[in-house]
């Protein structure tokens, strides 16, 4: 279960914190104002690993460029990671736009456990199209990656986490989502192109009314399907098929004086063929969110904001009147 402390309503202060990049709010390492941080599982190094893995506190990870892991594992959009010798925390960045988005391994089953992105209006442009570029991940291990042959001939779609349409932004960032590392395996009648299934009608509101200038400065998601024990079935090639699959939403916009500016929800959805469009059937608070999955999302964000935005979710807000 997600490792939190459940604070009652308090009024949001941010005196303790210090900023990180741009709207990010990041305690110190000291800070009693952020139990559940990913401060804790990291080493003091302002680590950079240039394509090779690097041990970070109790964290592998690996970027192929010149970002901070450190940095990057305090991003709002990444939930607490689970660390130790069997996952390893993946940076994909570009020259461009820098981070482009962050997964966590689970070097023994070769799967993820999420793609975590964000989106604000720099990033929310179109300067390419969607480039086909299937390849396996270069900054796994050979030995822990999912293979293209993994993804064929195997009953499901190879299914995007971070969609193709939700980075247009360049041509590398565009490419960088068709790593296998950044798939499930998915049925063709959740996720299909026509419009019609369910998963695909969230993702169009998340991408279409979500992310827009007029509601969010920035929007931080994190998406992905079950591979815990238990919530998972295997494919012909042994690879897991989620039973579910899950969307967690935070935005903040700094002109709402409301939770100081933060509002999240939560989307959890059994992986089968479904044409249900009403999104609102699958939407729930991010503790419930964090409750079926296990997963601490947000965990960045300092308690008493956490403990605001994760207990409930505006209907009216996220438009699930």
């Amino acid at each position: 279960m997600p490792v939190m402390l459940k604070f009652g309503v308090i009024t949001v202060l941010m005196s303790i914190l210090v900023a990180c990049n741009d709207d990010d709010i990041q305690p110190s390492p000291q800070s009693a104002g952020n139990s559940n941080s990913n401060v804790s599982m990291l080493g003091t190094a302002d680590t950079r690993s240039y394509g090779e893995v690097v041990q970070l506190g109790y964290v592998k990870a690996v970027t192929e460029g010149s970002e901070s892991l450190r940095d990057a594992a305090c991003r709002l959009e990444i939930p607490r990671l689970n660390g130790g010798a069997d996952n390893l925390f993946v940076v994909h960045t570009t020259k461009d736009y820098g981070i482009n988005y962050c997964i966590e391994w689970n070097c023994s089953l070769r799967a993820q456990y999420w793609s975590a992105f964000r989106w604000d209006k720099s990033n929310s442009v179109t300067h390419t199209s969607r480039t086909n570029q299937w390849a396996e991940d270069p900054l796994i291990p050979i030995s822990y990656r999912s293979t293209l042959a993994d993804h064929s001939n195997n009953g499901y779609d190879r299914g995007h986490i971070l969609g193709s349409q939700d980075r247009v932004n360049s041509y590398e960032a565009n490419a960088q989502t068709f790593y296998m590392s950044n798939m499930h395996p998915q049925l063709n009648g959740f996720n299909s192109g026509d419009g019609r299934s369910n998963w695909y009608t969230l993702e169009l509101r998340l991408r279409d009314r979500y992310n827009r200038d007029s509601f969010r400065d920035t929007l931080y998601v994190v998406k992905g399907g079950t591979i815990s024990q238990g919530m998972y079935k295997k494919a012909k090639n042994n690879l897991p098929v989620p039973n579910y699959f899950f969307m967690a939403v935070l935005r903040k916009k700094n002109s709402d004086p409301t939770q100081g500016g933060y509002a999240a929800v939560g989307f959890w959805m059994e992986h089968k063929s479904n044409t249900d469009s009403n999104v609102k059937n699958y939407a729930v608070s991010i503790d419930e969110l964090e409750e079926l999955t296990g997963i601490d999302f947000f965990c960045n964000l300092p308690d008493n904001v956490e403990a605001l935005v994760e207990k409930n979710f505006s209907s009216a807000l996220w438009g699930l009147n």
